[in-house]
C-alpha cells in the first residue's frame, strides 16, 4: 500500500505532506512517556508486517495491521506508523520521502477506524471472556478488516486523482486488498483474543 518515490503529482505531494505532517506532529506532541513502549512495539509490528509485499505498479499489496495498531494505541498510531514509514523509506527505499505525507494519511487514517471499533467493546468486557463473547469476536475481526478496505479506497482515490494513467492501477490495488483485508481480520481476531487472554492490561484505554 506504500506509494513509491516520485510517483505523485506535486500538488498531491504538498497536500499529503501538510495533512500527514500535521497529524504526525500532534500525535508526537501529545505522546506521554508511559505510552512510548507500546507505541514503539506497534511501530515495530507495522514495520515488519508491511515488508512482505507484492508490487502493483507504483504501489504494493501487503499485510499492514494498522487496525490493531489503532486499537492498541489510538491516535498514537500516526506516531507509530509515521516512524516505521520514515525508517522504511530511508533505510530500504520502501515508499518514499516525497510520498511520505500521503503514505501516512493512507495508512494511519484507517487505523482510527480500528480505534473507534475497539471503543464499541464495553470496558467491563475486556479481560472477561464470558462477557460479550461473540460481540468481541466480531469487533476483533472488524478491527482488522475495515481499516484495510478504507485504506485501499484511499489509495485508489489518490491514484485516480493522480491521473488517468493510474486508474487501472487504482482498481487493481483496491481489489488486491480485499483478500488481504479478510486475512488481516482473521489475524487481528486471534491476536486480540490472545492478548485479552494473557495480557488484558494492554487493552486498557
Amino acid at each position: 500500500m506504500h506509494i513509491l518515490e516520485g510517483a505523485l503529482r506535486p500538488e498531491i505531494v504538498a497536500a499529503g505532506w501538510v495533512a500527514g505532517a500535521s497529524a504526525l506532529a500532534v500525535s508526537l506532541a501529545t505522546l506521554k512517556n508511559e505510552e512510548i513502549p507500546k507505541t514503539a512495539a506497534c511501530s515495530a509490528l507495522f514495520f515488519v508486517a508491511s515488508f512482505i509485499a507484492v508490487p502493483i505498479g507504483i504501489t504494493s499489496a501487503h499485510l499492514i495491521l494498522n487496525g490493531i495498531v489503532g486499537a492498541l494505541v489510538g491516535f498514537r498510531a500516526f506516531a507509530a506508523i509515521g516512524a516505521a514509514l520514515i525508517l522504511q523509506a530511508l533505510l530500504f527505499g520502501y515508499g518514499g520521502i516525497s510520498s511520505y505525507g500521503v503514505n501516512i494519511c493512507v495508512l494511519s487514517l484507517p487505523a482510527m477506524i480500528g480505534w473507534a471499533l475497539f471503543l464499541i467493546v464495553p470496558k467491563a468486557a475486556i479481560g472477561d471472556r464470558a462477557i460479550c463473547f461473540w460481540r468481541k469476536r466480531i469487533v476483533w475481526f472488524s478491527i482488522g478488516f475495515f481499516p484495510i478496505i478504507v485504506g485501499a479506497f484511499l489509495l485508489a482515490l489518490v491514484l485516480t486523482i493522480n491521473g488517468d494513467g493510474f486508474v487501472n492501477a487504482a482498481k487493481v490495488a483496491f481489489l488486491a486488498h480485499i483478500p488481504i483485508a479478510a486475512i488481516e481480520g482473521i489475524i487481528t481476531l486471534f491476536a486480540l483474543d490472545f492478548i485479552e487472554r494473557v495480557k488484558p492490561d494492554l487493552l486498557t484505554r
